[in-house]
């Protein structure tokens, strides 16, 4: 009996339990979507990396003799180790007016590398002997349509050189490929190319000698140790500090994108289920008091207070059922999806979405606790209620005047309808704050994807046109004297040019290191200039150190704090220099000096490692053939072009990401404010019948419900916007990496769109149950219980 009486409840109680059914539907999906893309990613890396034995320590040098691979294989912990030939080239495309720049690798003339290998996609290696023949990664092709066969020029050493591919390839090293100066990738300007180790001990007279070391480790080694033993084997040819994989350019961005999907599955499933249980909680409160005769007649001829229990607990599974059905195949066909997208930033030779049974264990059973939370109150209730009690109707409510009655000769501002609504809202003040505070939770979703867009217009206008304000930025391939900068000036189509010094170097302050770069430039630059916390140019002082706020909080280091500098330049000097200041920086781990400064810190004489340049835009293409001549140069950076393509990106992105949540939001207001809704009517309607019958008209009755939905909608909007503050912040702070960091903004624009758009959802849900209200049968809700 009670089986059939529960079918009864959900074919009453239809649309308010698909309401709900969706709200924990938005739950399942964003919980599959984001541990699903997890696990992909985690085990697609893992995978690949195992299959082409990617590094764990990777070191650079001058020029080290090739004998020393002896000596490194035999340090403690290592499994395997792998010497190379490492430089940037200038590729030349045709029919592409920029110079792309690309990564020239060598690969051992027989066999397989012992590290990094290369994944085969399609053709063949390069035969040794063949100096012309090379292979590009699977990306750099796609972008130019290349096939086995077709030829690109590259200057290598001074020399333009034709090269034929014979082959296309994944690396492990360049699943996120991404080239100088860009922080996103641009498949079209950087290419990684392949070649054998004689073909590059020729062109840049490297034999017997290599400039780049990668080594595998056994599974106990101490890695800390081994990069120590690393460097001091490496310490005399130039070596600089070695590194592991979290430091790797491709696996750092690709541990980011793991680190906000697991932001992501922390802070967004549990405001559905929130909502969700508080959800159930009201439609079965109302349900069982409205069953209060039921309960009590089926308590008297013997039903059991665990056989009631059991049935309302199986009237909020069946709905949590459906919302698990309805969130497991959305959230598996918009996995595939993200999983679609991945592939075009990570270069995996597959990569499919997770659908391992577990993952949707997790989400039934998460779902399934939820709701049983939110229905417990309700159904202790109805265990509890003695069967005497609840066969007798229920005490009416009992309000009070708020401000003295009639008598009391104050007037009251509003109509007696308004305070009608008003005072039903003060009755329940519980159940009024959780329906505010469910209203403004989609408000709160809404803010935390659209503050995206705002946050990164500020962040492109920081980087692109208040620091960096270069067109370009040349970088040499050895650094040169200071002369080298009058050339630069002298290009085709330079308008202006300042010159920089780059230096790897090793920052400590007690036990905390770190391995930057220091960039030096000329006190007075105007074309990339350092900003202080306040956003404001920086002079840059002629002795001392300034450090990025994130560096200078891994170091520990306050202004007028010492800090020990070693230059990675085999000198193996230790200099304390002062940190005179803190700037701001939304991209790496920045150390700025005086180039006059950091020759002086070198020991060595004034050099430059590039240049920043302004460009005539009507004579871009001049300089585009001149630097694809010039063999000085290793690597452009198209300031202009890299800030399109992090907008474009960015754009895709997040317009995705706001129809998601766009979606959810109006999912969650309309659940929310149609139970909410539906309830009142069904606990008001002999009133508001009642006003029928006193002459009221539809739209009379109607204000005293709509009039309470929209209080609670107003309320809901400004501690939406409060709340979505605070998730954007937590989330600006979780996409923290040492790669980038966002910074939290959010204009009024952003603020006004995401509360219309729930005040939008909201006016839906309350003209359905309007219509519901006109269409109110008297006769049936005036009856009289006996």
């Amino acid at each position: 009996m009670l089986d059939r009486k529960l079918v009864r409840d959900l074919v009453r109680l239809w649309a308010q339990s698909l309401a709900v059914a969706l709200v924990m539907a938005c739950g399942v999906m964003t919980l599959i979507l984001a541990l699903g893309a997890t696990r992909a990613l985690e085990d697609t890396r893992a995978a690949f990396y195992d299959r082409t034995r990617f590094g764990h320590v990777f070191a650079t040098a001058i020029r080290a003799p090739e004998s020393l691979g002896t000596k490194i294989a035999a340090i403690d912990g290592v499994a395997a180790v792998a010497t190379r030939i490492v430089h940037p080239v200038i590729i030349d495309i045709d029919g592409m007016a920029e110079p792309a720049t690309g990564q020239l690798i060598s690969i051992p003339d027989h066999g397989e590398a012992a590290v990094n290998r290369l994944y085969l996609r399609s053709g063949r290696l390069p035969e040794p002997g063949r100096p012309d023949e090379v292979t590009v990664i699977e990306a750099f092709a796609e972008a130019h349509g290349f096939r086995s066969g077709d030829s690109f020029a590259a200057l290598i050493n001074g020399r333009k050189r034709q090269l034929r591919i014979t082959g296309v390839t994944l690396s492990p090293e360049h699943v996120y490929a991404i080239g100088p100066g860009d922080i996103v990738p641009d498949q079209k300007r950087y290419g990684v190319v392949h070649m054998r180790r004689t073909t590059l001990d020729g062109a840049y007279d490297m034999q017997s000698a290599f400039n780049s070391v990668s080594l595998t480790l056994s599974r106990h080694a101490n890695k800390k140790q081994v990069m120590a033993r690393l460097d001091a084997i490496l310490k005399p040819y130039g070596g600089v500090a070695a590194h592991d994989r979290s430091d790797h350019p491709s696996d750092a961005f690709l541990d980011a994108e793991l680190v906000q999907l697991k932001a992501m599955a922390q802070v967004i499933p549990p405001i559905f289920l929130f909502i969700s249980a508080f959800l159930v909680n009201m439609i079965l409160s109302r349900l069982i008091a409205l069953e209060r005769e039921q309960i009590g007649l089926l308590k008297a001829v013997g039903y059991s207070n665990s056989g009631i229990a059991w049935h309302y607990a199986k009237l909020t599974l069946v709905i949590s059922v459906a919302g698990v059905i309805i969130g497991a195949v959305a959230g598996t066909r918009l996995g595939h999806g993200m999983a679609s997208l991945y592939s075009e930033f990570f270069s995996f030779p597959f990569l499919v979405f997770s659908q391992r049974p577990d993952l949707y264990v997790i989400a039934t059973l998460v779902t399934f606790a939820a709701a049983l939370a939110g229905a417990a109150n309700a159904i202790r209730g109805a265990v509890r209620l003695p069967p005497a009690v609840a066969m007798r109707p229920p005490a009416p409510t009992r309000y009070r005047s708020l401000f003295g009655g009639a008598d009391s000769g104050f007037r009251p501002l509003f109509s007696h309808l308004t305070v009608m609504a008003l005072r039903h809202l003060v009755r329940w003040p519980v159940r009024t704050a959780l329906t505010t505070l469910g209203t403004a939770l989609p408000v709160a979703l809404l803010i935390t994807s659209l503050f995206a867009f705002d946050s990164i217009d500020s962040m492109i206008d920081t980087v692109w046109f208040r620091a960096d304000r270069q067109d370009a930025t040349l970088t040499f391939a050895a650094s040169q004297s200071e002369d080298a900068i009058r050339s630069v000036a002298h290009l085709p189509g330079v308008i202006a040019a300042e010159p920089f010094r780059a230096e790897a170097a090793t920052l400590r302050h007690g036990h905390l290191s770190r391995q930057v770069q220091i960039i030096g430039t000329d006190p007075h630059t105007d074309i990339s200039r350092v900003l202080d916390r306040d956003f404001r140019p920086v002079r840059l002082p002629p002795n001392g150190l300034l450090l990025s706020e994130r560096l200078a909080s891994h170091l520990d280091l306050r202004p007028g704090d010492a800090v020990e500098v070693e230059l990675r330049n085999g000198q193996e000097r230790r200099v304390l220099v002062p940190l005179v200041g803190v700037t701001n920086s939304y991209i790496g781990l920045n150390a700025n000096m005086s180039r006059g400064a950091l020759d002086r810190l070198s020991g060595q004489a004034a050099r430059i490692s590039g240049a920043r340049v302004i460009i005539d835009d009507n004579r871009t293409e001049d300089l585009y053939d001149a630097v694809k001549q010039t063999p000085a140069i290793a690597s452009v950076a198209l300031q202009g072009v890299s800030r399109e393509k992090f907008r474009a990106m960015i754009e895709e992105n997040i317009g995705i990401s706001v129809t998601v949540y766009v979606s959810l939001a109006i999912i969650i207001t309309v659940g929310v404010i149609y139970n909410s809704a539906r309830i009142q009517l069904s606990e008001r309607a002999r009133e508001l019948a009642s006003l029928r019958v006193f002459g009221f008209t539809n739209g009379e009755v109607s204000r005293v419900l709509l009039t309470e939905l929209g209080v609670m909608v107003v309320l809901a909007q400004p501690l939406g916007w409060l709340i979505g503050r605070g998730f954007s912040e937590l989330v600006a702070t979780g996409f923290e990496s040492d790669l980038f960091r966002i910074p939290l903004v959010i204009t009024p624009p952003t603020y006004a769109l995401s509360s219309l758009v729930v005040l939008g959802a909201a006016l839906v849900s309350a003209l359905i149950v309007r219509r519901r209200i006109d269409r109110l049968d008297l006769i049936r809700v005036l009856k009289t219980r006996d």
